[in-house]
């Protein structure tokens, strides 16, 4: 999976940063190319501002999907710290995507699931909608066990992304990873899971997600970084030697 954008970098940060609807699709099909199997995107106001926009969200779902109908499109609900979660459930229900990432602690910051949390995890699986749930420490995973109990997803296979380390300079450590997958054992989830990453420490973090027989998810989201620690002339690059040095 590539992350081209996420909610954070800007063009001063790279110029290839997609920012508009038009330079997503194009990546998309670029890095559809370089061999990426699906693209998680976040939609930009025209300051660059990450938002929760249903109607450009479908807007982009609809030019990738012309563009690249085989590959898998993902949009987020990614709080940022300013959107609550009504705002994301409305973003979900309105939109009803192919996929979609949820950070479990961002829906349910309480930790304890309501009427309204189960009800849109139910909904999403009904229409088809493949939920990545977001998992920034091991114990989310508690969380989502506890959800999708609630919702009586339980048995269902689990898509699930570690985020190992974060943007703003926490250390993403590949031993870390075996406790999630750990996790994932102690509430019997039948997971297909992956791995994000930041910084200098980003390959070695991939190389252990696959090892232990996860996915990957690269892009200017986490990190600008090439394999061989230079910067990236753009995201397509960038996929293109992470396949090959992964395979």
């Amino acid at each position: 999976m590539v992350a081209p954008n996420g909610a954070r970098p800007m063009k001063k940060d790279h110029p290839e940063v997609p920012m508009t609807i038009p330079e997503i699709v194009k990546t998309g099909q670029a890095c559809y190319h370089s061999g990426a199997d699906a693209i998680h995107f976040h939609i930009r106001n025209e300051n660059g501002q990450h938002i929760l926009d249903s109607g450009l969200c479908k807007e982009a779902l609809s030019e990738l999907h012309q563009k690249v109908p085989k590959m898998h499109l993902q949009i987020t609900t990614e709080a940022v710290g300013k959107y609550s979660p009504p705002e994301m459930r409305k973003l979900a229900y309105e939109v009803l995507p192919p996929g979609i990432s949820i950070a479990v602690r961002e829906m349910i910051p309480s930790r304890k699931p309501e009427l309204e949390d189960i009800k849109v995890y139910q909904k999403l699986y009904e229409e088809g909608t493949k939920v990545q749930h977001i998992c920034y420490e091991p114990d989310d995973l508690d969380l989502l066990s506890d959800v999708l109990k609630k919702a009586k997803l339980l048995e269902t296979r689990v898509w699930c992304m570690f985020t190992i380390g974060h943007y703003s300079g926490k250390v993403s450590n590949p031993e870390k990873i075996p406790l999630f997958i750990q996790k994932l054992k102690d509430h019997n989830l039948i997971a297909d899971w992956a791995v994000c990453a930041f910084s200098k420490e980003e390959m070695s973090c991939l190389k252990t997600a696959i090892k232990l027989g996860g996915k990957i998810r690269v892009g200017f989201e986490n990190s600008l970084l090439m394999p061989d620690g230079s910067i990236a002339p753009n995201n397509e690059t960038k996929v293109k030697a992470v396949k090959f040095l992964f395979g």
